[in-house]
């Protein structure tokens, strides 16, 4: 039989059947739609960055949620007084040397008034932070040249370049080797070399202020500050932060107009007159030779013999609108980055914790986009500025000295306020009192340093010396720190009782327990007094010391001589 096996037809194998390890990657019908790229970061943005940005900055002027995008950006990360500057710079000894950190600091504040920072003499510090903030979110990026001269303050200013004076379309190779990708001169390694710069606004064209001049010029990379946030690598432009959010943006606009129009047009109750013969009704009126009439309020008109009136009442917006329009905004406000409620403006039907919990998320986005601000914007502004200064001796300390206080400095964004600031302060107490948390911990919750505020209280103290005028709160309690109500009342009854009860020489009552003394001067013995009022009212005195509201000295003349206590049973009471 194995003769005979050697000519019998072999079946083929069944195929194995494969299933598809990622559904993401099912070519189906269901996806047909899904079109994926993959060319690269520049490949993608270089044909339609001119697009994107030109629609982008079209929602900020026209749509209402666009333009208050911007507005939560430049209010949060900047704030109305901008970053503040905090020099901390050490001595020799390891002291912060106080002296040369206020010069630098007063100078840096004085180049910052509004004239002096940007070329053109328009802006102040705080404006060039919210521009350049403004720009990267609108267009995606933006351009800041540095430049020196002797008619700046100090030697030093800044201009600011929109970026469709950087040619997205030139892209070029060099015969040294460099590429020059969408305007930007780069190296074998990516790395930026110069920036090519046309010489005038391509979208300027209602002023004839062209002048003859080369087409692009070319600034080497150390005097240009190119600010994006960089999404892929290899990306030498940056695209709006409102792409993903811009169709929806767009549409959702589109259907609030509609809807407003079909509204209008519901509300005006118009009609037709109809009648079998097309005939027989006098107009009020003709409008491009159809006939019309005008109806005035709490009027009504006899028709003709014949003549009907169809009423048109569309329906819209119908009760489906409100919550449509929620649920796109939702989706927006998801693709940049911040709560619905912020954008939509919309508090109803929330409670604290849904608010707060949403607003700390929001709060850490914020803080992100100041520490990117601070990286790329603020701190190489600040470096260049205090090196053209110290070039100049602007405040009297030389350039040698320009790494010690450039590497110390410290910028510090606004902070917020608590939606329920009792409730946390009372949370910093308690991490102050169990070491969980510092002073500058607290401080910086408040856009402070710990230095700043401590020399602030020790200034109103002086003041309040300077006016006779009583200091009437010690900060970080010159007795005992602060503690929440709750807390308070705790320590006060479980100090109240153990001294009232711990001493066994007190618990029994009676004459020979009973102090002549006192009831000589009119005061009870502190043992007749044990009932649950007195008891209540001592622990409110201890309550009171505890957080702060009485003195040592306040307390402990209640005690002595409101409730007859001896000194040392007093100092117990009050855990001294």
């Amino acid at each position: 039989m194995a003769l005979f096996d050697a000519f019998r037809r072999k079946t083929k194998p069944e195929p194995k059947v494969f299933k598809r390890a990622y559904a993401a990657a099912n070519p189906g019908r269901l996806f047909a739609d899904f079109k994926a790229s993959e060319r690269s970061a520049d490949s993608e943005l270089s044909p339609v960055l001119k697009t994107i940005r030109s629609r982008s900055r079209d929602l900020v002027r026209n749509n209402s949620y666009a333009k208050r995008y911007m507005s939560l950006l430049k209010t949060n990360v900047i704030g109305g007084k901008g970053f503040g500057l905090q020099v901390k710079a050490l001595d020799t000894v390891g002291n912060l040397d106080v002296t040369g950190n206020s010069a630098v600091e007063q100078a840096f504040i004085q180049w910052g008034r509004a004239g002096n920072p940007t070329v053109d003499g328009k802006l102040s510090w705080v404006d060039a932070q919210k521009l350049a903030l403004e720009t990267i979110a609108r267009d995606g990026e933006v351009f800041v040249v540095k430049h020196r001269g002797a008619s700046f303050k100090d030697s030093f200013a800044i201009e600011f370049i929109e970026a469709d004076q950087v040619d997205e379309t030139k892209n070029e190779k060099l015969s040294n080797g460099n590429e020059i990708r969408m305007g930007v001169e780069l190296n074998k390694f990516k790395k930026p070399i110069a920036y090519h710069f046309k010489t005038y606004h391509p979208g300027d064209y209602d002023f004839a202020t062209m002048s003859v001049s080369p087409k692009t010029l070319r600034i080497p990379a150390e005097r240009v500050l190119h600010i994006y946030i960089q999404l892929r690598a290899g990306q030498t432009r940056g695209e709006p932060w409102m792409s993903p959010a811009m169709a929806g943006l767009k549409q959702l606009g589109a259907y609030i107009e509609a809807a407003l129009v079909a509204a209008r047009v519901g509300a005006s109750k118009m009609g037709f007159f109809t009648s079998a013969g097309g005939d027989g009704f006098v107009p009020d009126d003709l409008d491009n030779q159809v006939p019309i009439m005008d109806a005035e309020p709490g009027s009504f008109h006899q028709l003709p013999t014949g003549v009907s009136f169809s009423a048109f009442d569309p329906q819209n917006p119908n009760n489906e609108f409100e919550s449509f329009h929620k649920s796109v905004l939702k989706s927006i406000a998801s693709a940049l980055g911040i709560s619905y409620t912020s954008l939509s403006n919309d508090l109803e039907a929330t409670s604290y914790s849904s608010i707060r919990q949403g607003a700390l998320e929001e709060r850490d986005f914020y803080r992100d986009t100041q520490q990117f601000m601070v990286d790329h914007f603020l701190r190489p502004i600040y470096e260049s500025w205090l090196e053209s200064s110290m070039e100049m001796n602007s405040f009297g300390i030389s350039i040698n000295k320009y790494t010690k206080f450039s590497m110390a400095a410290e910028f510090r964004g606004k902070s917020w306020s608590w939606i329920d600031p009792l409730k946390e302060m009372n949370a910093s107490v308690i991490g102050l009192r169990n070491g969980i948390l510092s002073i500058q911990d607290v401080a910086s919750q408040y856009g402070k340093d710990a230095e700043e505020l401590m020399s602030q209280i020790s200034r109103d103290r002086e003041l309040a010396k300077q006016f006779d005028v009583k200091y009437a709160l010690e900060p970080y309690g010159a007795q005992m720190m602060a503690v929440p109500p709750d807390v308070a009342s705790n320590i006060a009854e479980s100090n109240v009782e153990e001294a009232l009860n711990g001493d066994t020489s007190n618990n029994n009552v009676g004459e020979e327990n009973s102090s002549p003394d006192a009831e000589d001067q009119g005061i009870q013995s502190p043992d007749k007094l044990l009932n649950g009022a007195q008891i209540a009212s001592i622990i409110q005195v201890v309550t009171s010391y505890t957080q702060g509201v009485l003195s040592h000295e306040s307390a402990m003349e209640i005690l002595l001589v409101g409730f007859g206590m001896d000194s040392d049973k007093a100092e117990k009471i009050l855990g001294s």
